[in-house]
């Protein structure tokens, strides 16, 4: 699309269509049911409406939209699908709750595509983990600072005793990395680092990787990141979080075809 002279991005595309009147803009090119879902995340939107909040009836939101019945019918199914709206049969409709599983179903299988052609979308997956928790760093040192944490210096003590025994600590994993950003109340950092955690370990399995010897390695890396966020040492937080994703990008390197 060209506006003002400027060819539009598909984000500033979509951020067009979720303003009011959203409807009347709609294009040969896209479908009634496409058209009727941004009306209604649109109404969403200009209703100021909250996750749990309930909805219209399907009649008064056909209204509210200008859309058929069997048009809306189709749209709030398909919102359903991306979390935007929940129907609660008996009840009603409802803002659902905004969730980033979708995203983590997309990139999981995605991922999962990828494995034994290049790996690429695994690789980019751990690389944004890593990106993620190096972004934080300043935020999480200056929250946990001179803070005692025995919840997460027991899930240090269970990840080493695991990776000792020659096991996996993938949940006690996890489990810590929320664990560090819980001070930071911010909740969509959470959901996109749960989010590709949950997608790392579902292609995991899929590519046949046995334990590394280098667990230990990655499970001591979490003591190095907490006690540098209890000492408000954001530098070295940050060198301990490279260490915890050195041998993961290691063991890709040696076990998987490079592009």
């Amino acid at each position: 699309m060209v506006f003002g002279g400027t060819a539009m991005s598909s984000q500033e595309n979509t951020i067009m269509r979720l303003q009011p009147g959203a409807l009347q803009q709609r294009t040969p090119m896209r479908s009634r049911c496409d058209v009727t879902m941004d009306a209604i995340k649109s109404y969403i939107l200009r209703e100021r409406l909250q996750p749990g909040d309930l909805l219209p009836t399907e009649i008064e939101l056909c209204e509210a939209v200008g859309a058929s019945r069997s048009s809306v019918r189709e749209a709030v199914r398909k919102l359903e699908g991306l979390n935007i709206v929940n129907v609660e049969h008996g009840r009603g409709t409802f803002v659902g709750s905004l969730s980033l599983d979708p995203m983590v179903e997309t990139l999981a299988f995605r991922s999962m595509v990828s494995v034994g052609k290049n790996f690429d979308d695994l690789k980019d997956v751990v690389e944004l983990r890593r990106f993620l928790d190096l972004g934080c760093a300043d935020e999480v040192c200056a929250k946990v600072k001179g803070t005692e944490q025995p919840e997460l210096d027991a899930l240090v003590d269970a990840m080493v005793s695991s990776a000792e025994r020659g096991e996996d600590f993938l949940y006690a994993d996890i489990d810590f990395h929320m664990g560090l950003l819980d001070p930071l109340g911010n909740t969509i950092a959470k959901q996109m680092v749960h989010s590709l955690w949950l997608v790392h370990m579902a292609v995991l399995p899929q590519i046949g990787l046995a334990p590394s010897e280098k667990m230990l390695d990655t499970a001591e890396a979490h003591r190095r990141m907490l006690d540098a966020a209890i000492a408000g040492d954001a530098q070295m937080y940050r060198e301990a979080v490279r260490e915890h994703y050195r041998p993961i990008e290691s063991i890709l390197r040696e076990h998987l075809p490079v592009r």
